[in-house]
C-alpha cells in the first residue's frame, strides 16, 4: 500500500510540475490597448508555438476576479494595479511591447527540455512564414 502511494504522489508531482512550469495567466481590462496586444499575441502566436503551454486570461473589470488580482500584484511587489500583469511561470511582467516577446518566450522556455524548445523554434519559424497554413494545420 505505501508503495501506490508513494507511486501516486510521484505522479502527482510530475504531472503538477509539467504542467504548471510554463503556464501563463493574463490578467487584463477589456478596455485596455496593450492588454488587448497582449492577448493577440498569447492567443495568436504564444499558444502556436508552444501547444503544451495554458494561457488563462483573467479580466480585472469582473468583481470576483479582484482578490486574485491584488494577490497577484503583492506577490509580483508591484505598487501599481495597471495592467496587463503576466505571469509565466514565476516571473512576473507588467506592461506590454512588442519588444517583450522574446524575454516572455524566454520565460516560458525556463523549464522546457532541448527537445521542447527545438519544436517551439520550428513552430515559430513555421509562423513566421505562412502563419495561417500553420495554424489551419494545427
Amino acid at each position: 500500500m505505501k508503495k501506490l502511494s508513494f507511486l501516486f504522489a510521484l505522479v502527482g508531482l510530475v504531472f503538477t510540475g509539467v504542467a504548471s512550469a510554463a503556464d501563463i495567466t493574463l490578467y487584463y481590462s477589456p478596455y485596455c490597448p496593450h492588454c488587448h496586444h497582449a492577448r493577440d499575441f498569447f492567443v495568436n502566436r504564444i499558444v502556436y508555438e508552444y501547444p503544451d503551454v495554458r494561457v488563462v486570461q483573467v479580466n480585472v473589470m469582473d468583481q470576483k476576479n479582484l482578490p486574485q488580482f491584488q494577490d497577484v500584484l503583492k506577490k509580483c511587489k508591484y505598487d501599481s494595479g495597471g495592467v496587463p500583469v503576466i505571469v509565466v511561470g514565476d516571473k512576473c511582467f507588467q506592461g506590454y511591447a512588442d519588444f517583450m516577446q522574446q524575454e516572455l518566450r524566454d520565460a516560458v522556455e525556463v523549464d522546457m527540455d532541448a527537445a521542447a524548445k527545438d519544436k517551439a523554434a520550428e513552430n515559430k519559424k513555421a509562423m513566421d512564414t505562412d502563419p495561417e497554413n500553420f495554424k489551419s494545420k494545427h
